[in-house]
C-alpha cells in the first residue's frame, strides 16, 4: 500500500475537491490516506498554509492546489512501477 497524505484546513474548498479525488482513487487502488489539518499546528501552517491543499505520496510532495484523478493515478503508477490496482494470485511472480 502507498501512503497518501493530504495537508488541508477546514473551509478550504480546493482541499475538499482534492480529498474527493483521492477518495475516488482509493476505491480501486491500494492506498492509505491520512488527512492533516494544518490549522492545528503553527509549524505546519507556516510550511503549507499558503499552498493548500498539498498532497504527499510516499512521503514526497506530489501536488499542491489541485490534482486530477488521471494525474493521481499516473503518480501512483510511477511509484509502484505500474502495478497498482492489479490483483496477484498467491505464488504468482510479480
Amino acid at each position: 500500500m502507498i501512503a497518501v497524505t493530504i495537508y488541508s484546513r477546514p473551509g478550504c474548498h480546493p482541499c475538499d475537491q482534492m480529498k474527493a479525488i483521492v477518495d475516488r482513487v482509493a476505491r480501486s487502488v491500494a492506498i492509505v490516506v491520512e488527512e492533516i489539518d494544518v490549522s492545528t499546528d503553527p509549524v505546519l501552517e507556516t510550511l503549507y498554509g499558503g499552498d493548500l491543499p498539498v498532497l504527499l505520496v510516499g512521503g514526497t510532495k506530489a501536488a499542491k492546489y489541485r490534482v486530477t484523478e488521471t494525474e493521481l493515478r499516473r503518480i501512483l503508477s510511477a511509484r509502484t512501477g505500474g502495478l497498482e490496482g492489479q490483483e496477484w494470485q498467491e505464488g504468482e511472480e510479480r
